[in-house]
Protein backbone atom coordinates (compact mmCIF):
# COMPACT_ATOMS: atom_id res chain seq x y z
CA UNK A 1 0.00 0.00 0.00
CA UNK A 2 1.03 3.89 -0.53
CA UNK A 3 -0.16 7.23 0.30
CA UNK A 4 -1.76 9.13 -2.24
CA UNK A 5 0.47 11.12 -4.82
CA UNK A 6 3.91 9.33 -2.91
CA UNK A 7 6.46 7.44 -5.59
CA UNK A 8 5.91 4.02 -6.68
CA UNK A 9 7.43 1.85 -3.08
CA UNK A 10 10.51 0.35 -3.72
CA UNK A 11 9.50 -3.82 -4.00
CA UNK A 12 6.32 -4.30 -4.65
CA UNK A 13 6.87 -6.54 -7.66
CA UNK A 14 5.98 -10.21 -7.34
CA UNK A 15 9.86 -11.27 -7.50
CA UNK A 16 10.52 -9.53 -3.86
CA UNK A 17 7.63 -10.44 -1.60
CA UNK A 18 7.63 -13.13 1.09
CA UNK A 19 5.17 -15.70 1.82
CA UNK A 20 2.76 -14.79 3.41
CA UNK A 21 0.03 -16.66 6.09
CA UNK A 22 3.57 -19.29 6.95
CA UNK A 23 3.58 -18.72 10.52
CA UNK A 24 1.80 -19.23 13.40
CA UNK A 25 1.90 -17.74 16.90
CA UNK A 26 4.21 -20.92 17.92
CA UNK A 27 6.45 -21.05 14.79
CA UNK A 28 7.49 -17.52 15.87
CA UNK A 29 7.92 -18.18 19.32
CA UNK A 30 10.23 -20.92 18.08
CA UNK A 31 12.17 -18.04 16.55
CA UNK A 32 12.62 -15.97 18.98
CA UNK A 33 13.76 -18.28 22.01
CA UNK A 34 15.75 -20.54 20.03
CA UNK A 35 17.17 -17.25 19.11
CA UNK A 36 18.02 -16.71 22.69
CA UNK A 37 19.48 -19.87 23.18
CA UNK A 38 18.03 -21.29 26.35
CA UNK A 39 21.02 -23.79 27.36
CA UNK A 40 23.51 -22.06 26.00
CA UNK A 41 22.38 -19.33 28.51
CA UNK A 42 22.14 -21.81 31.28
CA UNK A 43 25.38 -23.27 30.80
CA UNK A 44 27.84 -20.01 30.10
CA UNK A 45 26.13 -17.18 31.82
CA UNK A 46 24.74 -19.02 35.00
CA UNK A 47 28.03 -19.64 36.31
CA UNK A 48 29.21 -15.84 35.82
CA UNK A 49 25.91 -14.37 37.04
CA UNK A 50 26.41 -15.75 40.44
CA UNK A 51 29.88 -15.67 40.39
CA UNK A 52 30.09 -11.80 40.08
CA UNK A 53 26.46 -10.46 40.48
CA UNK A 54 26.00 -13.36 43.45
CA UNK A 55 22.33 -14.89 44.87
CA UNK A 56 20.29 -12.37 42.70
CA UNK A 57 21.06 -13.90 39.78
CA UNK A 58 17.12 -15.50 39.21
CA UNK A 59 15.65 -12.14 40.29
CA UNK A 60 18.10 -10.23 37.97
CA UNK A 61 16.47 -12.60 35.11
CA UNK A 62 12.38 -11.46 36.17
CA UNK A 63 13.37 -7.88 35.70
CA UNK A 64 15.27 -7.65 33.37
CA UNK A 65 12.04 -9.53 31.59
CA UNK A 66 9.63 -6.93 33.12
CA UNK A 67 11.60 -4.03 31.50
CA UNK A 68 11.47 -5.73 27.78
CA UNK A 69 7.76 -6.53 28.68
CA UNK A 70 6.83 -2.50 28.99
CA UNK A 71 8.73 -1.77 25.83
CA UNK A 72 7.09 -4.80 23.88
CA UNK A 73 3.28 -2.87 25.40
CA UNK A 74 3.91 -0.11 23.01
CA UNK A 75 6.45 -2.04 20.57
CA UNK A 76 3.40 -4.28 19.61
CA UNK A 77 0.82 -1.15 19.74
CA UNK A 78 3.03 0.12 16.99
CA UNK A 79 3.16 -3.10 14.63
CA UNK A 80 -0.25 -2.46 13.94
CA UNK A 81 0.52 0.61 11.66
CA UNK A 82 4.00 -0.34 10.72
CA UNK A 83 4.41 -3.91 9.54
CA UNK A 84 7.53 -4.42 7.67
CA UNK A 85 10.17 -7.01 7.62
CA UNK A 86 12.77 -4.87 8.23
CA UNK A 87 11.76 -4.46 11.76
CA UNK A 88 13.60 -1.77 14.10
CA UNK A 89 14.30 0.05 10.68
CA UNK A 90 10.85 0.55 9.86
CA UNK A 91 9.78 1.54 13.78
CA UNK A 92 12.57 4.09 14.09
CA UNK A 93 11.89 5.49 10.57
CA UNK A 94 8.05 5.79 11.61
CA UNK A 95 8.74 7.02 14.89
CA UNK A 96 12.06 9.15 14.99
CA UNK A 97 12.09 10.08 11.22
CA UNK A 98 13.95 8.08 8.00
CA UNK A 99 17.85 9.16 8.89
CA UNK A 100 17.21 7.49 11.89
CA UNK A 101 15.90 4.70 10.62
CA UNK A 102 18.30 4.15 8.13
CA UNK A 103 20.93 4.44 11.24
CA UNK A 104 19.44 1.70 12.98
CA UNK A 105 19.04 -0.26 10.09
CA UNK A 106 23.21 -0.30 9.41
CA UNK A 107 23.56 -1.07 13.09
CA UNK A 108 21.13 -4.16 13.70
CA UNK A 109 21.97 -6.12 10.45
CA UNK A 110 25.51 -5.53 11.46
CA UNK A 111 25.00 -6.78 14.71
CA UNK A 112 23.13 -9.85 13.50
CA UNK A 113 25.86 -10.54 11.23
CA UNK A 114 28.16 -10.30 14.06
CA UNK A 115 25.93 -12.51 16.07
CA UNK A 116 25.66 -14.77 13.42
CA UNK A 117 29.46 -15.46 12.67
CA UNK A 118 30.10 -15.88 16.36
CA UNK A 119 27.58 -18.70 16.91
CA UNK A 120 29.32 -20.36 13.90
CA UNK A 121 32.21 -20.06 15.72
CA UNK A 122 30.88 -21.34 19.00
CA UNK A 123 29.36 -24.32 17.23
CA UNK A 124 32.12 -25.40 15.74
CA UNK A 125 34.28 -25.13 18.40
CA UNK A 126 31.73 -27.32 20.89
CA UNK A 127 30.77 -29.85 18.30
CA UNK A 128 34.76 -30.44 17.97
CA UNK A 129 35.04 -31.19 22.29
CA UNK A 130 31.56 -32.93 22.19
CA UNK A 131 32.40 -35.36 19.47
CA UNK A 132 35.77 -35.82 20.02
CA UNK A 133 35.06 -37.10 23.89
CA UNK A 134 31.51 -39.09 23.03
CA UNK A 135 32.34 -40.64 19.79
CA UNK A 136 35.81 -40.49 19.20
CA UNK A 137 35.33 -38.25 15.95
CA UNK A 138 38.35 -35.99 15.89
CA UNK A 139 37.47 -32.89 13.12
CA UNK A 140 38.46 -29.49 13.33
CA UNK A 141 36.63 -27.03 14.34
CA UNK A 142 36.61 -24.89 11.27
CA UNK A 143 35.04 -28.22 9.53
CA UNK A 144 31.75 -28.47 12.03
CA UNK A 145 31.60 -25.06 11.25
CA UNK A 146 31.68 -24.98 7.61
CA UNK A 147 29.02 -27.82 7.92
CA UNK A 148 26.37 -25.63 9.98
CA UNK A 149 27.04 -23.09 7.55
CA UNK A 150 26.33 -25.26 4.61
CA UNK A 151 22.95 -26.90 6.30
CA UNK A 152 21.77 -23.67 7.66
CA UNK A 153 22.14 -22.16 4.41
CA UNK A 154 19.62 -24.74 3.44
CA UNK A 155 17.16 -23.84 5.55
CA UNK A 156 16.92 -20.77 5.15
CA UNK A 157 17.35 -21.53 0.91
CA UNK A 158 13.70 -23.16 1.67
CA UNK A 159 10.25 -21.72 3.00
CA UNK A 160 9.83 -19.65 6.82
CA UNK A 161 8.22 -22.72 8.02
CA UNK A 162 10.76 -25.42 7.33
CA UNK A 163 12.85 -23.81 9.29
CA UNK A 164 10.30 -23.04 12.14
CA UNK A 165 9.40 -27.05 12.40
CA UNK A 166 13.28 -27.79 12.60
CA UNK A 167 13.84 -25.21 15.29
CA UNK A 168 10.77 -26.35 17.29
CA UNK A 169 12.31 -29.98 17.54
CA UNK A 170 15.59 -28.58 18.46
CA UNK A 171 14.08 -26.33 21.14
CA UNK A 172 11.80 -28.36 22.66
CA UNK A 173 14.81 -30.79 23.70
CA UNK A 174 17.32 -28.53 25.34
CA UNK A 175 14.05 -26.21 27.31
CA UNK A 176 13.29 -30.48 28.22
CA UNK A 177 16.34 -30.86 29.58
CA UNK A 178 16.53 -27.84 31.85
CA UNK A 179 13.53 -28.34 33.32
CA UNK A 180 13.70 -31.76 33.82
CA UNK A 181 17.27 -31.02 35.86
CA UNK A 182 15.62 -28.14 37.30
CA UNK A 183 12.52 -30.21 38.67
CA UNK A 184 14.76 -33.21 40.13
CA UNK A 185 16.87 -30.44 41.91
CA UNK A 186 13.55 -29.33 43.63
CA UNK A 187 12.23 -32.31 44.68
CA UNK A 188 15.68 -33.81 45.77
CA UNK A 189 15.94 -30.53 48.01
CA UNK A 190 12.33 -29.20 49.00
CA UNK A 191 13.34 -28.25 52.28
CA UNK A 192 15.39 -25.41 51.05
CA UNK A 193 13.05 -24.15 48.54
CA UNK A 194 11.95 -21.46 51.12
CA UNK A 195 15.02 -19.69 51.91
CA UNK A 196 16.93 -19.57 48.57
CA UNK A 197 13.06 -17.83 47.06
CA UNK A 198 13.86 -16.02 49.75
CA UNK A 199 17.38 -14.75 48.83
CA UNK A 200 17.23 -14.86 45.04
CA UNK A 201 14.12 -12.90 44.72
CA UNK A 202 15.37 -10.58 47.33
CA UNK A 203 15.38 -6.62 45.91
CA UNK A 204 18.42 -6.06 47.82
CA UNK A 205 19.89 -8.78 46.19
CA UNK A 206 19.19 -8.07 42.75
CA UNK A 207 19.19 -4.45 42.67
CA UNK A 208 21.13 -3.04 45.66
CA UNK A 209 24.40 -5.53 45.40
CA UNK A 210 28.21 -4.64 44.08
CA UNK A 211 27.83 -7.32 41.43
CA UNK A 212 23.91 -5.67 40.61
CA UNK A 213 24.80 -3.92 37.06
CA UNK A 214 26.70 -6.97 35.77
CA UNK A 215 23.85 -9.18 36.69
CA UNK A 216 21.79 -6.53 34.20
CA UNK A 217 24.75 -7.54 31.65
CA UNK A 218 24.23 -11.39 31.02
CA UNK A 219 20.33 -10.78 32.10
CA UNK A 220 19.73 -8.12 29.13
CA UNK A 221 22.04 -10.69 27.03
CA UNK A 222 20.00 -13.65 27.72
CA UNK A 223 16.99 -11.78 25.41
CA UNK A 224 18.51 -11.32 22.30
CA UNK A 225 16.92 -11.60 19.02
CA UNK A 226 13.70 -10.90 21.01
CA UNK A 227 12.55 -8.32 18.87
CA UNK A 228 12.31 -10.98 15.69
CA UNK A 229 8.80 -11.46 16.69
CA UNK A 230 7.95 -8.16 14.64
CA UNK A 231 10.71 -8.92 11.57
CA UNK A 232 8.12 -12.01 10.57
CA UNK A 233 5.40 -9.84 10.50
CA UNK A 234 5.17 -10.14 6.80
CA UNK A 235 5.12 -14.07 6.62
CA UNK A 236 2.73 -14.13 9.88
CA UNK A 237 -1.12 -15.42 10.25
CA UNK A 238 -2.93 -12.57 10.92
CA UNK A 239 -0.11 -10.32 11.77
CA UNK A 240 -2.05 -7.96 13.80
CA UNK A 241 -3.01 -10.69 16.21
CA UNK A 242 0.11 -13.21 15.81
CA UNK A 243 3.15 -10.96 16.38
CA UNK A 244 1.64 -9.17 20.15
CA UNK A 245 1.13 -12.58 21.23
CA UNK A 246 4.16 -14.30 20.08
CA UNK A 247 6.42 -11.35 21.36
CA UNK A 248 4.43 -11.29 25.04
CA UNK A 249 5.09 -15.44 25.28
CA UNK A 250 8.31 -15.42 24.13
CA UNK A 251 9.54 -12.85 26.86
CA UNK A 252 7.38 -13.72 29.54
CA UNK A 253 8.75 -17.34 29.04
CA UNK A 254 12.38 -16.47 28.67
CA UNK A 255 12.12 -14.48 32.27
CA UNK A 256 10.28 -16.87 33.92
CA UNK A 257 12.12 -20.30 32.46
CA UNK A 258 15.53 -18.25 33.29
CA UNK A 259 14.77 -17.33 36.23
CA UNK A 260 13.10 -20.85 37.41
CA UNK A 261 16.14 -22.73 36.08
CA UNK A 262 18.74 -20.72 38.03
CA UNK A 263 16.57 -20.36 41.24
CA UNK A 264 16.68 -24.54 40.67
CA UNK A 265 20.51 -24.25 40.42
CA UNK A 266 21.02 -22.22 44.11
CA UNK A 267 18.00 -24.86 45.94
CA UNK A 268 20.41 -27.59 44.28
CA UNK A 269 23.33 -26.28 45.89
CA UNK A 270 21.90 -23.95 48.53
CA UNK A 271 22.38 -20.22 49.30
CA UNK A 272 26.52 -20.88 50.30
CA UNK A 273 26.80 -23.79 48.08
CA UNK A 274 25.89 -22.02 44.49
CA UNK A 275 28.07 -19.44 45.74
CA UNK A 276 31.00 -21.45 46.86
CA UNK A 277 30.65 -23.33 43.46
CA UNK A 278 30.86 -20.20 41.84
CA UNK A 279 34.27 -19.18 43.38
CA UNK A 280 35.68 -22.84 42.52
CA UNK A 281 37.34 -23.92 39.68
CA UNK A 282 34.64 -25.84 38.57
CA UNK A 283 32.44 -23.27 38.07
CA UNK A 284 32.02 -23.11 34.58
CA UNK A 285 30.36 -27.04 34.85
CA UNK A 286 28.14 -25.78 37.39
CA UNK A 287 24.83 -26.77 34.75
CA UNK A 288 26.95 -30.19 34.29
CA UNK A 289 27.21 -30.75 38.12
CA UNK A 290 23.77 -30.06 38.51
CA UNK A 291 22.89 -32.41 36.18
CA UNK A 292 24.96 -35.49 37.28
CA UNK A 293 23.64 -34.63 41.20
CA UNK A 294 19.86 -34.72 40.01
CA UNK A 295 19.69 -36.84 37.17
CA UNK A 296 23.04 -38.99 36.90
CA UNK A 297 25.66 -38.94 34.56
CA UNK A 298 23.78 -39.21 31.11
CA UNK A 299 22.48 -35.85 31.47
CA UNK A 300 25.21 -34.63 31.39
CA UNK A 301 25.78 -36.45 28.18
CA UNK A 302 23.06 -35.35 26.99
CA UNK A 303 24.17 -31.69 27.49
CA UNK A 304 27.07 -32.19 25.93
CA UNK A 305 24.87 -32.59 22.66
CA UNK A 306 22.35 -30.73 23.00
CA UNK A 307 24.50 -27.23 23.17
CA UNK A 308 25.83 -28.34 19.88
CA UNK A 309 21.87 -28.17 18.84
CA UNK A 310 20.75 -24.84 20.48
CA UNK A 311 23.63 -23.37 18.94
CA UNK A 312 22.33 -24.70 15.75
CA UNK A 313 19.06 -23.78 16.48
CA UNK A 314 20.51 -20.23 17.76
CA UNK A 315 22.35 -19.69 14.32
CA UNK A 316 19.54 -20.51 12.55
CA UNK A 317 17.48 -18.14 13.86
CA UNK A 318 19.90 -15.43 13.31
CA UNK A 319 20.06 -16.61 9.48
CA UNK A 320 16.23 -16.35 9.33
CA UNK A 321 16.53 -12.91 10.92
CA UNK A 322 19.58 -11.45 9.61
CA UNK A 323 18.23 -12.43 5.80
CA UNK A 324 15.13 -10.57 6.13
CA UNK A 325 16.78 -7.39 7.01
CA UNK A 326 19.01 -7.32 4.16
CA UNK A 327 16.34 -8.23 2.00
CA UNK A 328 14.12 -5.51 3.64
CA UNK A 329 17.27 -3.08 2.73
CA UNK A 330 17.27 -4.59 -0.64
CA UNK A 331 13.73 -3.66 -1.29
CA UNK A 332 14.52 -0.12 -0.05
CA UNK A 333 17.16 0.18 -2.44
CA UNK A 334 19.70 1.02 0.60
CA UNK A 335 21.32 -2.56 -0.69
CA UNK A 336 21.74 -3.83 -3.86
CA UNK A 337 18.68 -4.30 -5.67
CA UNK A 338 19.19 -8.49 -5.98
CA UNK A 339 18.96 -8.65 -2.13
CA UNK A 340 14.83 -7.77 -2.77
CA UNK A 341 14.26 -11.06 -4.67
CA UNK A 342 12.47 -13.74 -3.56
CA UNK A 343 12.82 -17.33 -4.56
CA UNK A 344 9.71 -18.33 -7.00
CA UNK A 345 8.33 -21.33 -5.52
CA UNK A 346 9.82 -20.92 -1.58
CA UNK A 347 9.25 -17.05 -1.75
CA UNK A 348 12.13 -16.91 0.18
CA UNK A 349 14.90 -14.12 0.62
CA UNK A 350 17.60 -16.67 -1.14
CA UNK A 351 19.40 -14.16 -2.49
CA UNK A 352 20.04 -12.45 0.58
CA UNK A 353 20.52 -15.40 2.39
CA UNK A 354 22.66 -17.18 -0.10
CA UNK A 355 25.17 -14.51 -0.07
CA UNK A 356 24.89 -14.48 3.90
CA UNK A 357 25.74 -18.18 4.20
CA UNK A 358 28.78 -17.24 2.04
CA UNK A 359 29.80 -14.34 4.05
CA UNK A 360 29.93 -16.71 6.77
CA UNK A 361 31.66 -19.74 4.79
CA UNK A 362 34.38 -17.27 3.89
CA UNK A 363 34.87 -16.14 7.56
CA UNK A 364 35.01 -19.72 9.15
CA UNK A 365 37.04 -20.94 6.76
CA UNK A 366 39.40 -17.76 6.82
CA UNK A 367 39.33 -18.56 10.91
CA UNK A 368 40.40 -21.96 10.51
CA UNK A 369 43.09 -21.94 8.13
CA UNK A 370 44.65 -18.95 9.98
CA UNK A 371 44.63 -20.53 12.78
CA UNK A 372 42.60 -18.40 15.26
CA UNK A 373 41.30 -19.64 18.14
CA UNK A 374 37.18 -19.97 17.77
CA UNK A 375 36.49 -19.56 21.44
CA UNK A 376 38.55 -16.50 22.16
CA UNK A 377 39.55 -15.50 19.05
CA UNK A 378 36.57 -15.02 16.56
CA UNK A 379 33.20 -16.27 18.78
CA UNK A 380 33.81 -13.50 22.02
CA UNK A 381 34.92 -10.23 20.26
CA UNK A 382 32.08 -10.33 17.21
CA UNK A 383 29.58 -11.67 20.01
CA UNK A 384 30.74 -8.57 22.14
CA UNK A 385 30.03 -6.14 18.96
CA UNK A 386 26.67 -7.66 18.14
CA UNK A 387 25.49 -7.63 21.67
CA UNK A 388 26.28 -3.79 22.17
CA UNK A 389 24.51 -2.83 18.47
CA UNK A 390 21.22 -4.97 19.20
CA UNK A 391 20.73 -3.19 22.51
CA UNK A 392 21.53 0.34 21.42
CA UNK A 393 18.81 -0.67 18.51
CA UNK A 394 16.13 -2.01 20.88
CA UNK A 395 16.55 1.18 23.05
CA UNK A 396 16.32 3.92 20.09
CA UNK A 397 13.62 1.39 18.69
CA UNK A 398 11.82 1.92 22.25
CA UNK A 399 12.47 6.02 21.53
CA UNK A 400 10.52 5.43 18.79
CA UNK A 401 7.51 4.22 19.86
CA UNK A 402 7.00 7.07 22.25
CA UNK A 403 7.76 9.45 19.22
CA UNK A 404 5.34 7.50 16.83
CA UNK A 405 2.61 7.94 19.66
CA UNK A 406 3.28 11.64 20.69
CA UNK A 407 1.10 13.39 19.23
CA UNK A 408 -1.62 10.87 17.91
CA UNK A 409 -1.98 7.91 20.44
CA UNK A 410 -4.32 6.46 17.97
CA UNK A 411 -7.04 5.35 19.89
CA UNK A 412 -4.48 3.39 22.75
CA UNK A 413 -4.23 4.36 26.60
CA UNK A 414 -1.32 6.56 27.91
CA UNK A 415 -0.28 3.82 30.18
CA UNK A 416 0.21 1.26 27.31
CA UNK A 417 1.89 3.80 24.71
CA UNK A 418 3.00 6.74 26.99
CA UNK A 419 4.51 5.27 30.38
CA UNK A 420 5.30 1.52 29.38
CA UNK A 421 7.41 2.82 26.61
CA UNK A 422 8.76 5.74 28.21
CA UNK A 423 9.86 2.98 31.02
CA UNK A 424 11.02 0.09 28.61
CA UNK A 425 13.14 3.08 26.87
CA UNK A 426 14.67 3.75 29.97
CA UNK A 427 15.61 0.31 30.76
CA UNK A 428 16.85 -0.68 27.99
CA UNK A 429 19.03 2.43 27.21
CA UNK A 430 20.10 1.60 31.02
CA UNK A 431 21.53 -1.59 30.09
CA UNK A 432 23.05 -0.15 27.00
CA UNK A 433 25.22 1.90 29.36
CA UNK A 434 25.91 -0.93 31.83
CA UNK A 435 27.42 -3.33 28.81
CA UNK A 436 29.84 -0.70 28.03
CA UNK A 437 30.71 0.40 31.18
CA UNK A 438 31.17 -3.65 31.69
CA UNK A 439 32.55 -4.08 28.47
CA UNK A 440 34.97 -6.25 29.63
CA UNK A 441 32.82 -8.92 30.83
CA UNK A 442 31.10 -9.21 27.38
CA UNK A 443 33.75 -9.21 25.25
CA UNK A 444 36.78 -11.04 27.46
CA UNK A 445 39.26 -8.66 26.04
CA UNK A 446 41.29 -5.26 27.76
CA UNK A 447 42.63 -2.47 26.97
CA UNK A 448 42.24 0.21 24.35
CA UNK A 449 40.30 -2.96 21.92
CA UNK A 450 36.87 -2.58 23.93
CA UNK A 451 36.73 0.90 23.35
CA UNK A 452 37.28 0.48 19.63
CA UNK A 453 34.62 -2.15 19.30
CA UNK A 454 32.17 -0.11 21.36
CA UNK A 455 32.91 3.03 19.07
CA UNK A 456 31.68 1.11 15.98
CA UNK A 457 28.13 0.88 17.23
CA UNK A 458 27.63 5.04 16.63
CA UNK A 459 30.08 5.24 13.91
CA UNK A 460 27.06 2.44 12.03
CA UNK A 461 24.74 4.67 13.61
CA UNK A 462 25.54 7.93 12.37
CA UNK A 463 27.04 6.67 9.08
CA UNK A 464 23.57 5.46 8.38
CA UNK A 465 21.93 8.87 9.65
CA UNK A 466 24.56 10.72 6.93
CA UNK A 467 23.31 8.22 4.09
CA UNK A 468 19.75 9.59 4.65
CA UNK A 469 20.56 13.12 4.89
CA UNK A 470 22.19 12.42 1.34
CA UNK A 471 19.17 10.88 0.09
CA UNK A 472 16.67 12.94 1.32
CA UNK A 473 19.21 16.18 -0.81
CA UNK A 474 19.96 14.10 -3.85
CA UNK A 475 16.92 11.32 -4.63
CA UNK A 476 13.98 12.89 -2.98
CA UNK A 477 12.00 10.52 -4.80
CA UNK A 478 13.74 7.29 -3.48
CA UNK A 479 13.33 9.17 0.12
CA UNK A 480 9.92 9.34 -0.48
CA UNK A 481 9.32 5.83 -1.15
CA UNK A 482 11.22 4.57 1.75
CA UNK A 483 9.54 2.61 4.11
CA UNK A 484 6.89 2.30 1.91
CA UNK A 485 7.20 -1.65 1.07
CA UNK A 486 4.48 -3.17 3.27
CA UNK A 487 3.06 -6.04 3.88
CA UNK A 488 -0.53 -6.80 1.34
CA UNK A 489 -3.02 -6.02 4.66
CA UNK A 490 -5.81 -8.44 4.75
CA UNK A 491 -9.11 -6.62 3.71
CA UNK A 492 -10.53 -7.41 7.39
CA UNK A 493 -7.91 -5.93 9.00
CA UNK A 494 -6.85 -2.14 9.36
CA UNK A 495 -3.97 -0.64 6.96
CA UNK A 496 -0.68 -1.42 8.30
CA UNK A 497 0.83 1.70 6.91
CA UNK A 498 1.27 5.43 8.77
CA UNK A 499 0.01 8.52 7.09
CA UNK A 500 2.53 10.49 4.85
CA UNK A 501 3.30 12.77 7.03
CA UNK A 502 4.60 10.81 9.61
CA UNK A 503 7.14 8.49 7.56
CA UNK A 504 8.00 11.34 5.23
CA UNK A 505 10.07 13.36 8.19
Amino acid sequence: MQTAGAPAPAGTAEGDRLATGKLGTLDIVFFVVSAAAPLTVAVSSAPLSFLIGGIGAPGAMLASGVVLILFAIGFTAMSRFVRNTGAFYAYAAAGLGKPVGIGIAFVTVIAYTFLLIGFYALLGFFANITFSQLFGIDLHWGVWSAVSVLLIGFLGYRRIDVGAKVLAVLLTAEVLILFLISVAAIIQNSGAIAETAAASFDPKNVFFVPGASVLFVFGFGAFLGFEGTVIYAEEAKRPERTVPRATYIAIAFLAIFYAFTYWALTVAFGVDGIIALANSDRFEEMMFIAGDKTLGAWAGAVMQVLIITSFFACALAFHNACARYVFSLGRERLLPAAFARTHPRMSSPHVASIVLSALSLLVMTGGALSGTDPYMGLSLWTYAVGVAGLVFAQGVAAVSVIGFFWKDRRGYGVGRVVVAPVLGALGLLASFTIIITHFDLVSGAEGPINWVMIASVPLEFVLGIIVGLVIRRRAPQHYAALTQSVTVVPVDTEPAVETEGALDR
